[in-house]
């Protein structure tokens, strides 16, 4: 078996990273990697394992413990899971003696050996008891499914591979991912889990969908986010500017005269398909004003005359911190 990746060393973060730094982590490194913008695949796919899991609580603390994940791969005890106690709830030594000598059996007259062996499959009372076997129901397998952005945005159907219930065999099985679809979606296929035992029925098969990061758009829901940059010219005499929206077209979009840094702006029915009550989310627009680390002699020029018309004016952008 292939030992499992180290997950922390992959998005360079530690094991005592906070969650909102591992989510940091990710994006930064996804954007970075992300095919659409010329990175390795190879290299997007594991960053986006590592996420899977230590982007989950639940299967950061298995993989925490175990080293792993997969909750088919963690070790089993006859009493459950590895490390319990199955004569737990049994009671003490003197508590086991005194039943004993009642005439109780060292379990008391109501013990089950079910309860000793996790509920495998056994029923009596004394070790003398007839066992009789108990249908067990299968577990609930879970598969990830990565889509991209667009693929979630717009809506499309995926195949998966899993293993066929009691079989070496495997079954391929098309996922439908909704228009709108978010991360962390789920699609329930009812008894494609594990198998079942003595004849109970199988478990069910989990289908949990993983949006991959784009250069541009982020979602919240149904909203889109994104950040525009804009001249300090713009920002300061207004503008109207041409973006990408992420159905694939191009909007004009209005920048109020003295945008600042940091200027949100919305755009209704531009977000993504609402997977509930119909219509679509906003697209959500921050205004980022870039300030040009170089400038040519006229850029130049012009923010003198600027500065001193300022100046002359007599307005004091730190008049505030007069004291």
């Amino acid at each position: 078996m292939a030992a499992t990746p180290d997950y922390y060393k992959t998005l360079g973060v530690s094991k005592t990273a906070t969650a909102e730094e591992i989510k940091k982590a990710y994006r930064k490194l996804a954007r970075t990697h992300h095919p659409d913008a010329g990175g390795d695949e190879a290299k997007f796919k594991e960053i986006n394992e590592a996420y899977e899991v230590l982007g989950d609580e639940k299967k950061r603390k298995l993989y925490d413990q175990y080293g792993t994940a997969d909750e088919r791969s963690i070790p089993y005890g006859w009493g459950g899971a590895a490390g319990q106690n199955p004569f737990a709830g049994a009671g003490s030594w003197a508590d086991i003696l005194e039943s004993i000598r009642r005439g109780e059996g060292a379990f008391g007259s109501n013990w089950d050996i079910g309860d000793i062996f996790g509920g495998a499959g056994f029923s009596g009372s004394g070790f003398g008891g007839q066992y009789a076997a108990r249908p067990q129901q299968g577990r609930d397998m879970n598969v990830t499914l990565h889509v991209s952005f667009d693929e979630a945005f717009n809506g499309c159907t995926k195949k998966v591979s899993v293993k066929v219930p009691g079989s070496t065999a495997a079954e391929t099985l098309d996922v439908k991912v909704p228009a709108g679809a978010v991360d962390g979606g789920r699609v329930r296929f009812r008894g494609k889990g594990a198998a079942g035992a003595n004849g109970g029925a199988n478990g069910d098969l989990l289908v949990t969908t993983r949006i991959s990061e784009h250069p541009v758009f982020e979602r919240s829901g149904a909203d889109v986010l994104m950040t525009v940059p804009v001249t300090v010219a713009e920002a300061a005499l207004g503008a109207s500017v041409v973006v990408p929206a992420p159905d694939g077209t191009k909007i004009r979009i209005k920048v109020p005269a003295g945008s600042q840094e940091g200027t949100k702006l919305r755009v209704a029915g531009k977000g993504a398909p609402q997977l509930k009550g119909g219509g679509n989310g906003a697209l959500n627009i921050t205004l980022h004003v870039d300030i040009p680390a170089s400038m040519t002699p006229e850029q130049k020029k012009a923010m003198e005359d600027f500065q001193a018309a300022t100046e002359a004016s007599g307005n004091d952008v730190r008049a505030s911190l007069a004291l």
